[in-house]
């Protein structure tokens, strides 16, 4: 399967791909520690596929706020037995979400079909050169900073308009790295780096940010902390669901390409509907 044949084939049916987040980390902000067996990961992937998952998203290190990073050989150990399991059973897509590309290399061995960056191929030096060489699509994303410090004091002069930079930047370095410009994406990282005001503008201008940079969107805003910062009471993760299905409806309909959500279902139910209504 291919990333460019589902999107085509969900552009014709009016809906944004669904990416289904797969976390195998002991420490995510939601569901750290809950898939640490490979058992219990590829169950919860193929929950997730009849849910309604078009791609899979197998990450094995937290990008969370304050996370601390892991080695290589670790987030391969956790990330390669569940895309290896994935493959036997499921012929849904599989991404891999990691910023290194040994671990990028490793997973699309095993299987993977996509890379998604938080990087955006800037983690290391050879990442746009082993992005080419691998040939899958790769998603940059913007962050400002890094996971661990990364929310310490975020600071725009004009965010929407920084980050359309950034991404048409790494875009165009990719490109001259090899890979071909129909297997980028771009996603401008809600929640990595950003205020409540950061997120809201971004979410806002998800049109433009597709428009400018000329390349297919990800987003991604599920159960992230900036919905607590409207509902106080949402201090877990898990009841941020009305939040996380009202901003993914808003990207949908302002043309996003793919949703990466930890409600899957949620999330299918919603889209049907509204694109019934309308």
């Amino acid at each position: 399967m291919d990333l460019n044949v589902e999107l085509e084939a969900a552009r014709e049916t009016g809906r944004p791909l669904i990416m289904g987040i797969v976390n195998v980390t002991p420490d995510s902000f939601s569901d750290g520690g809950q898939l640490t067996s490979v058992k219990a990961a590829r169950d919860h992937a193929l929950r997730l596929v009849r849910d309604g998952a078009d791609v899979l998203d197998i990450g094995g290190e937290s990008t969370r706020p304050g996370a601390d990073p892991v080695s290589e050989a670790e987030e391969i150990s956790r990330v390669v037995p569940v895309v290896e399991a994935l493959r036997r059973e499921t012929d849904a897509l599989i991404s891999v979400d990691t910023m290194k590309p040994g671990v990028a290399r490793a997973a699309v061995a095993a299987g993977a079909s996509t890379w998604n960056d938080v990087s955006a191929l800037s983690y290391d030096a050879d990442g746009p050169a082993i992005a080419a060489a691998l040939g899958t699509p790769v998603v940059l994303m913007h962050m400002q900073g890094a996971p661990r410090t990364m929310q310490a004091s975020p600071h725009y002069d004009d965010v929407v308009a920084e980050v359309i930079a950034f991404l048409a930047e790494r875009a165009s370095l990719a490109q001259a790295a090899g890979v071909s410009p129909d297997k980028i994406w771009v996603d401008p990282g809600i929640g990595f780096g950003k205020t409540l005001e950061h997120n809201l503008a971004l979410i806002r201008a998800t049109s433009r940010i597709k428009a400018e940079t000329g390349k297919p969107l990800l987003f991604g805003a599920s159960r992230k902390s900036f919905i607590a910062k409207i509902d106080s009471s949402a201090t877990d993760p898990k009841d941020r669901l009305g939040g996380s299905l009202a901003a993914a409806l808003f990207a949908a309909d302002a043309g996003a390409d793919m949703l990466r959500v930890h409600d899957v279902r949620e999330t299918t139910q919603a889209l049907a509907l509204a694109q019934s209504l309308r």
